[in-house]
């Protein structure tokens, strides 16, 4: 009997663009249900995520597995019949769930103050934003991808920040390409993958998300 997967989803966000890429890397068909988190949300999505209610959620034959990168390392250890996303070596997988949990924090909590608010608050979220990139792009260092020669964990962690950057620079008022050049060439290198090409969400859509969610709150 076949397994039965089926993502509990919206398409503009980035947390949810990395479990599309680990889904596609790794060949596993599945169902895709949109959730609109701008308007109610499905009793599927409160019955399957009753802690956060949030997405993505993965259901595999019945079970729900939540939060994005829970979600990637349950596809790569159940799916192990391709090649892993995170590294054999025990310290090199400790650097990949460091960093991950770095972007969850740090990249995402200043992008939020970017898109969200105006004035003081903002102009510090954009320092935050290019000071967390600048470290991410120094531990990326001279390596084609955080994955040594092929993409990995990390990159499918961070990559889909890259439809986003549109967003960001746009509401901000800035460059990230002008700050981390290294970076943005890193990210079009992940982007003609096309896996990573095919999971993504157009930037310019992302951007008319961001106005909606700007909007919702009274950001203007």
């Amino acid at each position: 009997m076949a397994d039965e997967v089926i993502l509990l989803d919206t398409l503009p966000s980035s947390f949810g663009m990395r479990v599309r890429i680990a889904l596609a890397e790794k060949g596993i068909r599945y169902e895709y249900r949109d959730e609109q988190l701008l308007q109610e949300k499905s009793p599927l999505l409160l019955q399957m995520n009753p802690v956060h209610k949030m997405i993505p959620v993965l259901i595999h034959n019945g079970k729900s597995i939540c939060e994005s990168l829970v979600i990637l390392q349950y596809i790569d250890e159940v799916w192990n019949d391709k090649p892993p996303f995170l590294p054999s070596d025990p310290f090199q997988r400790s650097k990949a769930r460091f960093w991950a949990d770095f972007i969850d924090k740090k990249v995402y909590d200043s992008g939020k103050r970017v898109l969200m608010n105006k004035g003081e608050v903002l102009e510090q979220g954009k320092k935050d934003m290019i000071e967390c990139l600048k470290l991410l792009e120094g531990e990326l260092g001279d390596q084609l991808y955080f994955g040594g020669t092929t993409l990995g964990f990390l990159d499918i962690a961070l990559v889909p920040y890259c439809v986003w950057f549109h967003s960001y620079e746009t509401c901000g008022d800035f460059s990230i390409e002008a700050e981390c050049p290294k970076l943005m060439a890193w990210g079009q290198r992940c982007m003609g993958i096309e896996n990573v090409a095919k999971s993504l969400y157009d930037k310019h859509k992302v951007y008319e998300y961001a106005l909606q969610l700007r909007e919702r709150f009274g950001v203007k």
